[in-house]
Order: structure tokens, then C-alpha cells, then sequence
């Protein structure tokens, strides 16, 4: 038989997640709750937003596909991230009530991500954070939309982390080593991501989520999972293998373009009837009680 490697993260971790399976426990069980608390505050669902940046105005609509998704986030009590921009447009998504976390690029000009990260805080961001695994390109430091990326030390995260009262959350996590240093200086929270495969045979997040939530017990770190999330079933593995929340990403991209912040709130229902549909058949009442005795692994 011919053998083909295959380098793309996307597609290795697409398989791993789907060779997890996972058994009923139907018996005394009842229908589940989805609530989740997060960072002080009580959402809807442990369902979050993605950190996107850059999203057009769709079929000539008004609002950019940015503020889109932030309104459905605001009607369906989620909490909201988003990636690169300048600060008029975060203006606008703090605008559509959103709890939103800004996400910010790690700037080889220094003065624009400590600006960007006061602004946030100053209009009256839920937290912010820094985007660590779109610090390298191939040729050295990455050039994102004309813009600069510069190596993060430990002692530059942890100024930024001491400069602000917002919880910092550090996003593109994926190894147990970094969990460790985003802990020591004083994340609140981390993403463990691959950033949909930046890196060729990038380690799945599912698959290296245990050991992280392992080394983190203990500390006040929460932990949230993100790339090829697309269901209800997708979020309960990810729950189940250590991280308090999962962010969906491009899979609700379709629902934006066609319809717009009615199409997301469709789309952010259907993943968390899923969930709560598949917490019931596995006998778990609450989001916190989910553990991962109902996983079965090929």
C-alpha cells in the first residue's frame, strides 16, 4: 500500500478528535445544564467565540462580519474574543455589548501593543491578551497584514500582565512548559491552540490537553481549546480532556456570510443543544461535573 505523509495540523488533528469516542450513561441520568461559570462571570454555555480579525462586511450587509458575530455572542450570553485590528473597531465591538476579550498581536512596535491593551481595558474590555504562535513566520519573525511580529520573553508577558486589572489570557499555548510559564506570571487564562495549523505536524490541542490541565491543577489558570471545533460533541471532548471551554472557528463562518448574526445565534444553539443532548446520554448533570470516564479512545 502507498504511504502519503501528511504535515497539515488541520487534518491530524480533525482524526485524533474524531477517533475519540465516547460511551452512554443513561441510567438516573437527567437532562443536562450547560450554564457555565467563567472568570467571575455566568455564561450560557462553555461554547466561546474565536479571536478573528479582519472580516469583511457580508452581502453588502452594514456591519462588518466582526460586529456580526459579537451582537450573536451578546444574545446568546458567550464570551467573545477578537484578534487584530486598530481601535476604532474594537470601539465598535465593545459598542454591540459583547463581553469581549481583545486579543492582541505580539507587535515588534512595543508602544502599539501596550496603546492597543489600554484601550481595550479603558472602553471596557472583559480581559486581554497576546497572540504568542504568530510571533515566527518562515523567514524569521512573521509580517501580518504589513505588520511586524517581535519574540515575546516571559518577563515582557508578565509587564503586560502587571499592567493591567483585566484578566490576561495568553492564546496560542501548546505545550506543557509554556502552560507553566503563562502561570507564573499571572495569566488567567490560556488557549491551547495550533492557530489552524501554523506549524506542519503541530501536536493536536485534545491530544495534549491532559497533561497541561495536569501540570495547571492547582493554579488559577483556566483553560480554553480551540481549532476544528465545529459541535456540541467536538466541545464535550474537549470538557472532558481537561479544558473549561472550547472556541468554535471557521466552522461558523458559513452561518456568518449567509445570514449574519441570526445565522451565528443558530449555529451557537445547535453546538450547545448538542452538548447538553450528549451530557445527558453520558450522565452528567453539569458542565463542571464532565469528566473523561466516557471517553473511549481507537
Amino acid at each position: 500500500m502507498e504511504y502519503s505523509r501528511e504535515s497539515d495540523a488541520n487534518i491530524i488533528t480533525q482524526k485524533y478528535m474524531d477517533s475519540i469516542l465516547i460511551e452512554e450513561k443513561i441510567i438516573d441520568s437527567v437532562v443536562a445544564s450547560t450554564e457555565t461559570e467563567f472568570l467571575g462571570e455566568t455564561f450560557s454555555s462553555p461554547v466561546m467565540m474565536p479571536a478573528f480579525s479582519h472580516l469583511k462586511n457580508y452581502n453588502g450587509r452594514e456591519l462588518t462580519g466582526l460586529e456580526e458575530y459579537s451582537i450573536a455572542a451578546k444574545n446568546a450570553n458567550i464570551l467573545n474574543f477578537c484578534g487584530m485590528m486598530e481601535n476604532d473597531m474594537f470601539a465598535k465591538i465593545v459598542a454591540t455589548g459583547a463581553k469581549t476579550i481583545r486579543i492582541v498581536k505580539p507587535y515588534a512596535d512595543n508602544g502599539k501593543v501596550r496603546d492597543q491593551m489600554q484601550y481595550a481595558e479603558s472602553v471596557g474590555a472583559f480581559g486581554i491578551g497576546m497572540d504568542i504562535d504568530h510571533i515566527f513566520g518562515e523567514t524569521g519573525v512573521d509580517i501580518c497584514v504589513g505588520e511586524k511580529m517581535a519574540v515575546q520573553t516571559a518577563d515582557m508577558l508578565r509587564s503586560y500582565v502587571e499592567s493591567t486589572n483585566l484578566p490576561f489570557v495568553v492564546k496560542g499555548v501548546l505545550s506543557v512548559r509554556d502552560a507553566l510559564v503563562c502561570a507564573d506570571i499571572g495569566a488567567k487564562a490560556i488557549v491551547v491552540s495550533h492557530h489552524h495549523g501554523r506549524m506542519p505536524y503541530a501536536v493536536p490541542p485534545m491530544m495534549v490537553l491532559p497533561e497541561i490541565r495536569e501540570a495547571l491543577e492547582g493554579k488559577d489558570v483556566k483553560i480554553i481549546v480551540d481549532c476544528s471545533i465545529e459541535s456540541g460533541a467536538d466541545v464535550y471532548k474537549a470538557i472532558a480532556l481537561g479544558a473549561d471551554a472550547a472556541a468554535v472557528g471557521r466552522s461558523m463562518l458559513p452561518y456568518l456570510e449567509k445570514d449574519g448574526a441570526a445565522g451565528v445565534e443558530a449555529y451557537l444553539t445547535k453546538v450547545q443543544n448538542e452538548l447538553r443532548y450528549i451530557m445527558s446520554n453520558t450522565g452528567f448533570a453539569k458542565v463542571s461535573d464532565i469528566d473523561d470516564s466516557a471517553l473511549w479512545f481507537n
